[in-house]
């Protein structure tokens, strides 16, 4: 009803085994059977024991029980929560990280019911508590043995590490999580934290996913930003390159200073929208497919040369030990030395896997982060009169920033400076180069590799991402932004090709949400540019027929749209009366029977659209007695308003509906004028 609105991103939660929050409400009601409770019970008992072993073997079981669905319930009767909670505080470093590890696995699968119990049972008070203590310890020079003391501080800096995932789950889920973590000066511990990443990569990324959680729409946490704070954010954006982990965590600190635009000096606000999307484009710019190929190569070269020294080692063992037998004593203590030094060194068995999945999910977050740019979310004039007019806010922006003179940037200069970087930049060329089908070769390694197997998953993800913004940047920027006619129609083209080889799209939900919602967006660029549009009749109604029984409304939306935007354009032409009857009959079909109003009204707006102008359509509405049907449907279309629309859509989706049920009266008049004209 109306144009397409764009989807706009929000950070992910982690996740160590996929969807688990099914059973979250039930966790946190209680409610669940009993006989889930035995492992539980056990466990959760342990926890009290007087050796840290123990505790520490109890958390471990925890962090494996919570990830599966049916402990949940058991758990929150059994006050899990309450219990783990003090144990991050525990004398034992590896209790606390194991500790840690249980509540970050349960927060990331309870959902945020789950999460949001967690802050009433006072998580955050020993979390805060935790995370102030590891940024002491990380602080901290007393430890005299060398050894000893990096042994201990990597042992703080997983705790720490484990600690943020678990502040990152639960702000993510819960707004008091987020108050509270204002309120506790928890940011400067954090971007204490981020200023590590040089030597502590993991802990810094784990960091910027927090860090672009909670600076979303939280104009408090935003005034505690100082020029240091800032300054810490930028030494991450502007550090050269050394790995995919690193240009992952410089393109989620991107995502949290495009949060933070509203603080940045007026001066600045160029700079830094360009320096984001100079980031954003370096990171679109490199090729995924062949980077699985080279990184899959890479790891069986690796594999291959440890297995080679392993047996030349023991090879090498085998003849010493020969010579050791006649020296006696002194064989076994070489050999064994010898085996556990050379294991030592080899790297870490999945560094490859790792690097790759930091590129890939790199890419998705950019392409995130370019929708969220186009997103039009701007302040009305009230709240930016408001904002200029308040001493408070005029006072902190000249103590915070005293080189920007207390001024702002207005909405339309940011928006300009958006639009001048995206084109700059190339963003579309690059968004659009995403949407194409995952590099064959590629799927078919992780195909046959089970540990590589999930990034397949993540490149269809990366795909559908392009997608939705390709339909953002279209909806944002001008033809000439775009390449201009010729590119919108190679554009066409290129979507239609990618829709049609699949023979099953429909049963691909994510993807056909995607492409179609990039479909809508294009076809109401060129139609309002009067430019040509290259889908056959025939492709379009296979596109809206598979699309129509889809569960995902998004899409059911999209189709019935697209349907009306290029119906309208056929209602002008000479010969498509028979096609018009088609789209004709198809939308008073969804209009009439599919449960959800919002699809309805759509169907309706595109049968005003298509109807509205050309004697083919005018002929049309006769033969397929439009009239009739749409009189037939008006007193049911009030009454499912009225019955079914409080409770179960939003305001603004019930104040379309009320603007469309007002519109079909007058569609009714307008036809009952044409059938009259047409008839006489």
């Amino acid at each position: 009803m109306g144009k397409s609105r764009t989807k706009r991103f929000k950070r992910p939660q982690f996740s160590p085994t996929g969807d688990c929050q099914a059973d979250a409400a039930a966790a946190v009601n209680g409610t669940g059977g009993e006989d889930d409770d035995g492992p539980a019970v056990e466990l959760l008992e342990k926890l009290q024991h007087p050796s840290a072993e123990v505790r520490e073997c109890a958390c471990a079981g925890l962090a494996r029980l919570v990830q599966q669905r049916p402990a949940l319930p058991g758990l929150a009767r059994r006050d899990a929560v309450r219990r783990l909670g003090p144990l991050l505080l525990d004398p034992s470093l590896a209790v606390r990280e194991t500790a840690a590890g249980a509540l970050r696995n349960l927060s990331a699968c309870g959902g945020f019911e789950v999460c949001d119990d967690m802050v009433t049972k006072d998580i955050m008070t020993p979390l805060v508590a935790l995370l102030k203590e590891c940024s002491a310890g990380l602080d901290s020079n007393e430890m005299s043995p060398q050894e000893k003391k990096d042994q201990k501080r990597n042992s703080i800096e997983n705790i720490a590490n484990e600690a943020v995932n678990v502040l990152w789950n639960i702000c993510e889920c819960s707004s008091r999580a987020v108050s509270i973590f204002n309120k506790e000066g928890c940011l400067e511990i954090v971007l204490k934290y981020l200023s590590r990443f040089p030597t502590s990569v993991d802990l810094a990324i784990s960091v910027a996913y927090c860090l672009q959680t909670v600076t979303e729409d939280n104009p408090e946490l935003l005034k505690s930003f100082s020029a240091t704070a800032l300054h810490v954010l930028e030494s991450v954006l502007l550090s050269p390159v050394s790995s995919m982990e690193s240009l992952l965590l410089k393109t989620l600190v991107a995502g949290t200073i495009w949060n933070l635009k509203d603080i940045i000096p007026c001066k600045s606000q160029a700079e830094i929208i360009n320096a984001l999307l100079k980031i954003l484009a370096e990171v679109l710019e490199m090729d995924t497919g062949e980077t699985v190929i080279q990184m899959k190569e890479a790891e069986m070269q690796r594999l291959k040369t440890a297995a080679e020294a392993e047996e030349i080692l023991e090879n090498t063992n085998g003849d010493d030990l020969i010579e050791d037998d006649e020296m006696e004593g002194i064989s076994r203590k070489r050999k064994v030395r010898r085996k556990t030094f050379v294991s030592d060194l080899l790297p870490a068995t999945d560094k490859e896997l790792r690097e790759t999945m930091a590129l890939l999910t790199a890419q998705q977050t950019a392409l995130e982060i370019i929708v969220n740019m186009c997103c039009n979310e701007d302040p009305s004039d009230d709240e930016w009169e408001e904002l200029s007019s308040s001493d408070e806010s005029d006072a902190f922006m000249e103590n915070s920033f005293n080189e920007c003179g207390g001024q702002l940037f207005s909405p339309l200069c940011l928006s300009h400076e958006v639009h001048t970087a995206l084109t700059n930049y190339l963003i579309p060329k690059k968004v659009f180069e995403k949407t194409a089908f995952p590099n064959s070769i590629a799927v078919d390694i992780c195909c046959r590799n089970p540990t590589w197997k999930p990034l397949i998953r993540k490149m269809n993800t990366i795909q559908c991402r392009a997608l939705l913004c390709l339909q953002s940047l279209v909806a944002l920027l001008d033809v000439e932004h775009l390449g201009g006619a010729a590119a919108l129609q190679t554009l066409a083209q290129h979507l239609s090709q990618l829709l049609f080889s699949q023979p099953d799209f429909a049963k691909r939900a994510d993807f056909l949400e995607a492409i179609s919602s990039a479909l809508r967006a294009l076809l109401q660029t060129m139609v309002s540019k009067n430019i040509s549009q290259c889908m056959t009749p025939d492709q379009l109604m296979t596109l809206c027929r598979g699309g129509i029984h889809s569960s995902n409304v998004g899409v059911r939306v999209n189709v019935v749209s697209i349907l009306g935007i290029t119906g309208s354009v056929l209602a002008k032409e000479d010969g498509t009366l028979e096609t018009l009857k088609n789209i004709g009959c198809f939308l008073l079909e969804v209009t009439t029977k599919d449960p959800s109003l919002v699809v309805a009204g759509e169907a309706l707006d595109a049968l005003f659209d298509v109807f509205a102008d050309g004697k083919e359509a005018e002929r049309a509405s006769i033969q397929i007695k439009l009239l009739s049907a749409l009189k037939e449907f008006q007193p049911v279309f009030k009454m499912k308003i009225r019955k079914e629309g409080k409770g179960n859509y939003s305001t603004d989706q019930l104040c379309v509906l009320d603007n469309v049920k007002m519109n079909l009266r007058r569609f009714i008049a307008y036809q009952e004028t044409v059938e009259k004209r047409v008839t006489s």
